[in-house]
């Protein structure tokens, strides 16, 4: 971001809104492997041209390691028995589309919230894994903040609790001012102010935007100024 600036001669911006979801065209091409609702290549890039599909992620992982991703990006409580039935899976033919991951998921996972696929978490654990989703973010959310103007405003929507958990906490420390240890005599004016201020609280979809467009349903918009 601070190059591609930087290469059209821009130092600071008045503002940086970060929308953190996959593009609704992206979900709806089942080339693209990210549905679970309709049958194509398990791919899962954002960029197709580089990087390790979620096929070849799932078919050359051992069991742990799909596990713990599974439950760290999905929060999926039943990873250790959807690990378990795709590797019991593959023995027999390599794991290559969507319907048949989702297919394997779906025998694994005896219940499920209503209204949710059995699929959807493991499903938003490979995306996350395959992208390097929240490590991207990681990066991102300081030099986002880092190109402001004084008083300029970083928005970021996310669009579940892992990502939201991250832009919380970077927030949060970057509207603090330091905290020094007790007893050190130091004046409060001579403490030296939190770069950003939290602006409001939390936002989230009502229900007319929510009809509007279902998929906003989990977005919550946190929005932070540079002091």
């Amino acid at each position: 971001m601070t190059e591609a600036l930087a290469a059209r001669g821009v130092r600071q911006v008045a503002g940086v809104l970060l929308d953190l979801g996959v593009s609704s065209p992206q979900l709806d091409e089942s080339e693209r492997g990210f549905s679970f609702m309709r049958d194509g290549p398990l791919d899962m890039r954002m960029d197709t041209t580089r990087g390790e599909t979620a096929a070849e992620f799932i078919n050359r992982a051992d069991e742990q390691e799909i596990r713990e991703i599974i439950r760290d990006h999905g929060e999926e409580r039943f990873a250790k028995q959807i690990a378990a039935a795709i590797v019991d899976a593959r023995s027999h033919e390599p794991v290559q589309r969507t319907g048949q991951l989702a297919a394997i998921v779906g025998r694994a996972v005896r219940t499920r919230e209503p209204g949710q696929h059995p699929a959807t978490r493991t499903f938003q654990a490979l995306r996350i894994h395959v992208n390097r989703e929240l490590e991207e973010l990681e990066v991102t959310l300081p030099q986002a903040a880092g190109l402001l103007e004084p008083e300029g405003r970083l928005a970021v929507i996310s669009f579940h609790s892992l990502e939201d958990r991250i832009v919380k906490r970077f927030m949060r420390e970057q509207s603090t001012a330091d905290k020094l240890p007790r007893g050190l005599p130091v004046r409060a004016k001579d403490i030296p102010p939190a770069p950003m201020r939290l602006v409001g609280k939390a936002v989230k979809a009502g229900d007319a935007e929510v009809r509007r467009n279902p998929r906003a349903r989990s977005a919550v918009l946190r929005v932070a100024q540079k002091a």
